[in-house]
């Protein structure tokens, strides 16, 4: 895709996209996650809430690399991670727990994305979770919660859901302790945001930590400031998110099919 004369322009706060867009938008979410070294294999999920009645959200297929992942291969489940449609291939209703006890709870996210990476899982095996060691990690001083351990996420410990949702808050992200990590959005775009740079203040971390040397960590009153002065942004990610869309059409324009 060329590059615009001009940056595009946001869509409005009372833009509600078409279940198409939203299919296209997280299927190049899954590309990117895979471009950026964010996957596991086939496990973990990204899923964005369809517009219109009842609980009806989109997630990946089980069993696909997100690098595969299209458009049209998404599909369609309840509020239980149960196919809505009928597909070929099987959805993980249990790898969607998590995910819908935040979609149930939280209706501004509607997107939600959780990762196994190895600097975030680093980060979540730590007694002190994220430090504000960089102006990326600064961002998220009041916006990460943590969740404790409590084994594999599964519809037989429902009680963990509420759990779960009381430690993400209101925030836009969450260290799932000894687990991984969370983020969620209102879009697809936002979700990203969050997660990308979580990803990196976490890689951040682990690469300072490993050199031995006294971290350097802002005064508190530093650090909240300055995570004050990221605050109050409309369409968090959505610039990046348009550039990152333009590179997903030149080198994997496979992703809108």
């Amino acid at each position: 895709m060329p590059i615009p004369a001009q940056p595009p322009v946001p869509p409005t706060p009372d833009h509600q996209p078409t279940e198409q867009e939203l299919r296209e938008d997280l299927a190049a979410a899954y590309r990117l996650i895979a471009h950026f070294g964010m996957s596991d294999t086939v496990f973990t999920h990204l899923s964005v809430r369809l517009p219109g009645d009842g609980h009806r959200f989109l997630v990946n297929p089980y069993g696909l690399l997100f690098e595969e992942i299209t458009a049209s291969s998404l599909v369609v489940v309840d509020a239980d991670g149960e196919p809505a449609q009928a597909t070929a291939w099987p959805v993980n209703p249990a790898g969607f727990v998590i995910h819908s006890a935040v979609h149930r709870e939280r209706h501004d996210a509607a997107c939600v994305m959780h990762t196994h990476t190895l600097a975030g899982m680093t980060v979540a095996a730590q007694q002190g979770g994220l430090l504000p060691l960089n102006q990326m990690s600064i961002e998220f001083y009041d916006e990460v919660g943590i969740h404790d351990y409590e084994g594999i996420a599964a519809d037989d410990n429902l009680s963990e859901r509420e759990r779960l949702v009381r430690d993400l808050g209101t925030g836009h992200a969450l260290i799932l302790r000894n687990h991984g990590l969370l983020t969620v959005g209102a879009t697809v775009a936002e979700a990203f945001y969050w997660m990308y740079y979580l990803e990196q203040s976490c890689r951040i971390q682990v690469a300072a930590q490993s050199t031995g040397v006294p971290l350097s960590i802002p005064p508190t009153q530093v650090v909240a400031r300055t995570a004050k002065q990221f605050g109050g942004e409309t369409n968090k990610g959505w610039l990046p998110w348009q550039a990152l869309r333009r590179k997903l059409d030149r080198d994997q324009p496979d992703y809108r099919s």
